[in-house]
């Protein structure tokens, strides 16, 4: 699976290229129409995943988020399970987990970035079945959400090709993070941190770097050990593991 190639440009990048909107003129406009009239292989309920665009994503995440209350998924790896509580207030954020997992979309992808200290980020493979066609998810980004340990957020490309901050569809990460000084975290942190978050960086650790950048949507409430195992994953020179850590996704409640 190594062969494929992430594209992760900066801090939490990821390897898609912003779609024009439709309200443009867009010389892919008739391979763009073709794809959506394919179907994403799936075979199961739900919009379908090659249908996805950046100018439809809102109203079909909003729609399958107030029919899809659920805000706790479990994700089973060879090291252990996670357990991952979704934020409702990151609605389209939770929503688009809930269709890629409910999909099956995440059971074919692996962590295929680890960075011990920073990141475990997942959600793609180069062996996929189920076809995905690439949209991009409007940043939800809260001051109450940041990059503590087990934090779950979404990647994205750099502010220069993505000023507007949007999220992937589909690269997820895991944060690993490590511990930081006050004077620290001040320092590297994308915004003002609050006297718990400056604690908690420094007792529990954390990635401040990200914060105010990227979408946190959601936190591990039971499976940090797993997190940390897959940090420690030997790893080529690109970041993935040798040893491939691939995921299945449950939705529970």
């Amino acid at each position: 699976m190594r062969s494929f190639s992430s594209g992760l440009l900066a801090v939490l990048t990821v390897g898609t290229l912003l779609t024009a909107a439709c309200t443009q003129s867009n010389p892919e406009a008739d391979k763009d129409a073709e794809l959506a009239a394919m179907e994403d292989g799936s075979g199961r309920p739900g919009p379908d995943l090659m249908s996805m665009s950046d100018s439809n994503c809102v109203a079909v995440l909003t729609k399958y988020g107030q029919e899809h209350p659920e805000t706790e998924v479990l994700v089973k790896t060879r090291h252990g399970n996670i357990r991952v509580k979704l934020y409702k207030d990151t609605p389209l954020h939770r929503a688009n987990f809930l269709l890629l997992a409910n999909k099956g979309y995440f059971d074919q992808t692996v962590f295929y970035r680890v960075e011990k200290g920073f990141v475990v980020q997942g959600g793609n493979s180069n062996t996929r079945t189920i076809m995905l066609r690439k949209y991009h998810i409007p940043p939800e980004i809260r001051p109450q959400y940041f990059h503590k340990p087990g934090a779950l957020g979404m990647a994205r490309f750099d502010d220069e090709k993505n000023p507007g901050r949007l999220s992937s569809s589909h690269d997820f990460y895991f944060v690993h993070g490590r511990k930081l000084e006050p004077a620290q975290a001040k320092a590297v942190a994308g915004r003002p941190l609050t006297a718990e978050q400056l604690q908690i960086y420094a007792t529990q650790g954390g990635a401040p770097a990200l914060d105010g950048l990227y979408t946190v949507f959601g936190e591990v409430t039971e499976g940090l050990d797993v997190v940390d195992k897959i940090a420690q994953e030997k790893v080529d020179p690109s970041s993935w593991p040798l040893n491939d850590v691939g995921m299945q996704l449950e939705v529970i409640k």
